[in-house]
């Protein structure tokens, strides 16, 4: 299980601004694509001023029949698509068909709740203003920037682009070094349907391109990746007053209530913890398991995940860790773990031979380990016994991350699902917000702030355009110097009236 060169995009010498994505099961190129400098960035949201104008002025009507043409164009070429994401990132090919049908979903719903979420509605303009209509409307931005990772780099990217695209605004697209024949499939993909401008276009290359993008002058940058990486995206777009919407990682939790379906939390565990080898901002990395299902609890997950075995096959469980470095990350978190005196009943070190790890089962580790306080991105579970589920979610909340949760429990799902600091939980099943397309998705504290997916999702890509009109002359008009001393007092008067009781 070794791999035969070093799966990580090959940088270009300086007389070839090119580089190769690679398929991280052989180290085979899949493809070479440009490295886009600040000259060609600058030049694609330049492009895209003309193309947002175009795209805006098509309506809610014409921007959804291009949308729906696209999404049928991609579900005419999902065999090719799945081919495709499985060669820049090795998973599985259930695994990727997986993200592709959440693509298709999502990119559905946000053509169609665009116009009823965005578009121009009355607002009651209250008592003391009666004489006025007031409306509000949700505008396009204009050019929208994304910066998208590797681990999911359809799906996660496309709830900024395909909800940003409903609302109006032209998008360039900085796909992940490591998978971006995804990001240049896509934008092909939406040229097929919208010929005439570069309403959605892709620059390619390393983090220099990710920069070069952040100054480039877009309305608004949405990033997925790292918290490190996010704050210093902030920083570069601070100095032009870009806003952005951060996604970066997480520590997610999984609480097993005393009440649980103990069988139905050993499966969704072991899936939310290694499906996607644990590449999964959101996935559980965390397991506090009530004292009186604990036993039984753990003897599920390990007889569940001793079954589980990556491989570079499409129908393998899971395929292997796509970013090299990762790895590292993962030995550590473990040999941390098991030096602090953390026991490892499924897997272990020797479970790590790159570019694949398998399943690995830790328990008794401290609560201070690495293992438990930092992402571990790869397909490991670290389950820990408490009390009750109520120790559970304090302890699930004394991390700084926040972007999802899992509880499971017959009788008490939504009373602990409030009390967990984060931007979404799942009651009794995983992930299961993240396939709603109507709920939005994203996190709080060093798990960032914005929300893609939804109507919050549609209207991140807008602004707010509110009108008040005059009908007709009121009795009483505060706001003008000709108003008289008597009009104050009778105005007060009706406040007095109307809100002191």
């Amino acid at each position: 299980m070794t791999q035969t060169a070093p799966a990580k995009p090959s940088r270009p010498d300086d007389e070839q601004a090119r580089f190769a994505s690679l398929d991280p099961r052989t180290g085979e190129v899949v493809a070479h694509h440009p490295v886009h400098g600040e000259t060609e960035v600058r030049a694609a949201v330049e492009a895209g001023r003309t193309a947002a104008a175009f795209w805006a002025a098509l309506g809610f009507d014409g921007r959804r029949a291009r949308l729906d043409a696209w999404r049928r164009v991609l579900v005419r070429r999902l065999d090719e698509f799945q081919a495709l994401v499985s060669a820049e990132t090795g998973k599985s090919a259930d695994d990727a068909r997986t993200e592709l049908a959440l693509v298709i979903d999502h990119l559905h719903w946000a053509a169609r709740q665009a116009p009823k979420t965005l578009g121009r509605r009355k607002v009651k303009p209250g008592l003391l203003m009666y004489n006025h209509a007031a409306t509000l409307e949700y505008r396009p931005l204009g050019v929208v920037g994304v910066i998208g990772p590797w681990n999911y780099p359809a799906f996660t990217p496309m709830g900024s682009i395909a909800y940003a695209l409903a609302a109006g605004n032209a998008v360039v697209f900085k796909p992940s070094e490591y998978t971006p024949g995804v990001g240049v499939f896509l934008a092909d993909a939406f040229a097929e349907v919208v010929p005439e401008h570069p309403v959605f276009q892709v620059v390619t290359g390393f983090g220099e391109t990710g920069a070069a993008l952040c100054a480039a002058g877009v309305d608004k940058l949405a990033f997925t990746g790292s918290t490190p990486t996010g704050k210093k995206v902030m920083a570069a777009c601070a100095a032009t007053l870009t806003p952005v919407l951060v996604e970066c990682g997480g520590k997610d939790p999984l609480i097993v209530a005393e009440d649980a379906d103990v069988n139905a939390a050993a499966e969704g565990a072991v899936w939310g913890g290694i499906f996607n080898a644990g590449q999964t901002c959101a996935g559980v990395e965390r397991v506090y398991v009530a004292d009186a299902v604990y036993d039984e609890f753990l003897r599920l997950v390990v007889a569940k995940a001793e079954k589980l075995r990556p491989g570079g096959e499409p129908d393998a469980d899971f395929g292997p860790i796509t970013m090299p470095r990762q790895v590292e990350v993962i030995r550590s978190h473990v040999a941390d773990a098991l030096d602090r005196g953390g026991r490892a009943v499924v897997g272990g070190l020797e479970s790590i031979r790159p570019p694949y790890v398998e399943p690995v089962v830790l328990v008794d580790v401290p609560e201070d380990s690495t293992a438990v306080t930092e992402e571990t991105f790869g397909p490991t579970l670290v389950v820990s016994r408490v009390a009750d589920a109520d120790e559970g979610v304090r302890r699930a909340n004394s991390l700084a991350y926040g972007l999802g949760a899992t509880v499971f429990s017959r009788d008490r799902g939504e009373e602990l699902a409030a009390k967990l600091r984060c931007g979404m939980v799942s009651v009794n099943s995983v992930l299961a917000y993240a396939s709603v397309p109507g709920l939005p998705f994203g996190g709080v504290g060093d798990s960032g702030f914005g929300r893609i997916h939804g109507e919050d999702g549609l209207r991140e890509f807008t602004y707010a355009h509110a009108v008040a009109r005059k009908r007709f002359a009121a009795a009483l008009n505060p706001m003008t110097y000709e108003r008289g001393s008597r009009t104050i007092k009778h105005v007060l008067r009706l406040v007095r009236v109307l809100y002191g009781r």
